[in-house]
């Protein structure tokens, strides 16, 4: 299926590893040039030499601290000065987690930074190069635990729950102007951050955090809350129907939370 994206331009907030940086891959590999944005230089070099490889040789990595919106602002006005048009934003930024006895009201200040201001002001600073194109959508990544609710992280999940709130109210006041937005809600993916922090805590049990039917027996052990398909996800599955959602050929979805998590008990 050709998704339409020869000779468009495309920015990934947080596409240097993960999510982000599967998304990145797969909108390269479609005919796109992406924008990847993140803090660290290192891992933005890597992503960009990915990238070129997966079909985007005018790749770029952008520097930009997500929490801080002076910052935010002078990514996209780089975006602007090399292209001056925008066809598709996707952000996959996301805060840390905690329980809330844990949290003081400045790590909840740094979750909503990062789990909704970040996007606000992402598109905000997005909106003339949008504008500006043929064509332009916005997808953004919120999460399953919106739905089903997961004590230790609750700042987490407060932050995405008003992006997921912010980015409907968007493809409302969007639509008028053809601009489709749409939010992505990821159940458990196995990705390089997640094998780290959790490999030790798996091998406990005798279980692969790198292998995905282990990661939801362990979920399943712990929490209770196993996905109909039986295995966690993985970024490439994430990044399938991201692509369709940012793309010209997605034409009459918008307004939209899709779960990606392998089944659940919820809409």
């Amino acid at each position: 299926m050709d998704l339409g994206f020869a000779g468009s331009t495309a920015v990934v907030t947080g596409g240097s590893k993960g999510m982000g940086l599967a998304i990145a891959e797969a909108l390269a590999a479609e005919g796109a040039s992406v924008a990847v944005m993140a803090r660290s230089r290192a891992p933005l070099d890597a992503a960009v030499t990915a990238l070129r490889a997966a079909g985007a040789p005018d790749a770029v990595g952008i520097s930009v601290d997500m929490a801080d919106a002076d910052s935010i602002t002078d990514g996209f006005a780089e975006v602007s000065k090399r292209w001056g048009r925008l066809n598709c934003l996707v952000h996959t930024i996301g805060p840390g987690d905690g329980y809330f006895e844990q949290m003081d009201d400045a790590q909840w200040e740094a979750a909503f930074a990062l789990g909704t201001m970040s996007a606000v002001r992402s598109i905000r600073a997005s909106l003339p190069l949008l504008r500006s194109a043929d064509w332009a959508r916005i997808v953004t990544l919120s999460a399953h635990s919106i739905q089903r609710q997961n004590p230790r992280i609750v700042a987490y999940t407060a932050s995405k729950a008003a992006l997921a709130s912010v980015t409907k109210n968007l493809s409302k006041s969007l639509a008028k102007e053809g601009i489709l937005v749409n939010c992505v809600c990821p159940g458990t993916i196995v990705t390089a951050s997640f094998t780290e922090v959790l490999k030790d805590v798996l091998a406990a049990d005798g279980l692969d955090a790198t292998n995905p039917a282990d990661v939801m027996t362990w979920i399943d052990d712990n929490f209770h809350q196993p996905c109909d398909l039986g295995r966690a996800g993985l970024p490439e599955e994430v990044a399938s129907i991201t692509s369709y959602l940012a793309s010209r050929r997605n034409g009459y979805v918008t307004g939209a939370t899709v779960n990606v998590d392998g089944g659940s008990d919820f809409i």
